[in-house]
């Protein structure tokens, strides 16, 4: 057995510090919070413990050091695309994030479902890196944002895709694509509702997909128990997504109110991914995506604030490598910037984020859970920039980080 020593621990049900931090940890579950340290003790000082921080929205498969983002997308192939993950991954575990959702593939694999691939191998203790709930290959249709073809305007006939790796048009052929992800790991779905920011898709907010065959996705992966996160933008497009029954939409940068207020009546999840409209880099990008970035960003901005004020579940996640992955936190403290209390961004990155992904065993700290802990130099109830420096991880009761 292990004790966890510290000056305190965040209760993000209460929402009250408690002092000490007393966790027991034995084998990969917490067994006891409170009362006498037992076994081998671990000192933290004055650190502060909270669960382990969870992102909805990662592409561990995309950028880390030293990517040329347009150029990667041709150059790369699924062996060393492994292997950026793998440096992606640990960068993510260190900085405190112990459980992500990777959302959706948009590259040539030959239909390998390399997420899945990765989330083993980390399962396996092969590699460090968070709990990873794959997605698979994005579903998007051709020409659509995330068809890779768009990003840089490549010529016909260069990286086309096929169904398998989410390139799907017309009801039958969407079935087959999310039939595909399943039946090779996928534990949810992803699909490209609407345009995007950088994306030579048009319209940013434009519905790609029809209505008919939003449903047939959606009813594909709730047969089978996935739920469906879309990337969507415009504020009809979050309308026609959420009558789908599509249970979570990312980004959202272009929503009204009347969005808005279907998304509550639904139970509609929101991953907002903020901070990149104050972090993403486009001044490399063709002029035309910079002119949708400056139009989009000043909305991503506001659009959160509303979706918090009204009611919207808001789930952490941050689209890295949009913002750099290891840099996580850095949405925690946009989400506070935008206007939402430090302990209600907290358990966006918890206790919300669990009940997004359909899981009891982690997003607290509590007897019987996983051991997933973090400790960070400071209350960030007070001061929600503490989570940018994580000082001690342990996923699994394992200690990956104690500095």
């Amino acid at each position: 057995m292990i004790t966890l020593k510290a000056a305190g621990l965040l209760d993000v049900d209460s929402g009250k510090i408690v002092r000490p931090g007393i966790i027991r940890v034995e084998d990969d579950k917490i067994v006891g919070i409170g009362g006498e340290p037992e076994g081998e003790v671990v000192d933290l000082g004055d650190q502060i413990l909270l669960p382990g921080l969870m992102d909805m929205e990662v592409n561990l498969l995309m950028g880390g050091r030293g990517e040329k983002p347009v150029y990667s997308t041709v150059q790369d192939d699924p062996p060393l695309r492994m292997l950026r993950a793998v440096g992606n991954a640990r960068r993510t575990l260190r900085a405190g994030f112990t459980t992500v959702r990777n959302l959706g593939l948009f590259v040539k694999t030959g239909g390998y479902l390399l997420d899945v691939a990765l989330g083993k191998a980390i399962d396996a203790g092969w590699v460090d890196g968070p709990r990873v709930v794959p997605a698979g290959h994005a579903i998007t249709p051709t020409g659509g944002h995330l068809d890779p073809t768009m990003f840089a305007a490549f010529a016909p006939g260069v990286l086309d895709l096929t169904i398998e790796e989410g390139i799907a048009n017309g009801v039958d052929e969407v079935r087959k694509a999310v039939r595909y992800q399943i039946k090779h790991g996928a534990k949810l779905i992803k699909v490209c509702v609407s345009g995007g920011v950088m994306s030579h898709t048009g319209t940013p907010g434009a519905q790609h997909y029809s209505d008919e065959e939003l449903r047939a996705i959606v009813d594909e992966a709730h047969r089978r128990g996935l739920r469906v996160a879309s990337h969507t933008h415009g504020a009809d497009a979050v309308r026609a997504a959420v009558a789908a029954g599509i249970d979570c939409i990312e980004h959202g940068f272009l929503i009204d109110d009347d969005a808005i207020d279907k998304m509550v009546a639904a139970g509609t999840y929101l991953v907002p991914t903020t901070r990149l409209a104050d972090a993403m880099d486009v001044s490399h990008a063709p002029p035309d995506l910079q002119a949708k970035a400056a139009e989009m960003f000043p909305k991503a901005r506001t659009s959160v604030k509303a979706a918090y004020e009204a009611g919207v579940k808001i789930a952490l996640g941050t689209d890295a490598p949009a913002i750099p992955h290891g840099k996580n936190a850095d949405e925690l403290v946009a989400l506070v910037e935008r206007g939402m209390s430090a302990l209600d961004a907290l358990r966006a990155a918890t206790i919300t984020a669990a009940e997004l992904i359909d899981v009891t065993d982690r997003g607290r700290l509590a007897e019987g859970l996983l051991a997933d802990i973090v400790g960070v130099p400071g209350n960030p109830l007070e001061d929600i920039t503490v989570t940018q420096n994580v000082q001690f991880v342990m996923k699994g009761g394992k200690v990956y980080v104690n500095n």
